[in-house]
């Protein structure tokens, strides 16, 4: 992998608490290892969503980040982002597409085959696979493994994006099994020993 390719999908904290963050997002974008940021913020209501966006919107368009809005492809259409992260249980594709046109829309396959098939039959715009590792971030109901991301790799040419629990010490496996993007955000944010931009620059 290229030092300064970009190969990370950059999943927001939890709760974005102070300003603190915004100061911190310029610093990681600096890294220019930064493709995709997701607005993930699924304890906030619908104004602070839009408000917090249309500024990390103003950030990501600086540094040529793509800013994707989580769940709902209505917030992502008023943020202005440049499209939407669907999960299973949210909306189909085809309804996200409706709404966002030709924006990009990605999806959750989980752990399994037929879900990624069905995401191919539905035109998604990425794939995301996982969990790879056990995450703090996020309780881990479907694990799955390298043999996966090889068959995905096999089945498409839509990128794949890795998810749960990738750190410094485990992402290098992904990339040399060919995931496109690295969706990371505890080892970023959660990390006791490493402020934010110090975490990513580990990620080689």
């Amino acid at each position: 992998m290229k030092k300064n390719s970009k190969f990370i999908y950059l999943i927001s904290p939890k709760k974005i608490k102070n300003d603190f963050f915004y100061s911190d997002l310029i610093n990681i974008f600096k890294s220019k290892k930064i493709f995709f940021f997701q607005l993930r913020l699924k304890n906030e209501n619908s104004r602070k969503i839009i408000s917090i966006g249309k500024k990390i919107k103003k950030i990501c368009k600086r540094f040529n980040v793509k800013l994707i809005i989580n769940d709902s492809p209505k917030l992502a259409k008023k943020i202005g982002a440049d499209g939407c992260h669907v999960g299973q249980f949210d909306c189909s594709i085809k309804y996200a597409k409706n709404i966002l046109k030709k924006k990009i829309i990605g999806v959750t396959c989980h752990n399994s085959k037929n879900l990624i098939k069905k995401a191919i039959l539905d035109n998604a715009n990425y794939i995301a696979i996982g969990a790879f590792y056990s995450s703090k971030t996020k309780k881990v109901k479907y694990k799955t493994s390298i043999k996966l991301l090889k068959l995905a790799k096999k089945m498409t040419k839509i990128p794949i994006v890795a998810i749960g629990g990738i750190n410094s010490k485990n992402y290098k496996k992904l990339l040399l099994n060919k995931a496109n993007f690295l969706a990371i955000s505890g080892y970023i944010w959660n990390n006791k020993k490493l402020n934010p931009f110090e975490a990513v620059n580990k990620l080689k």
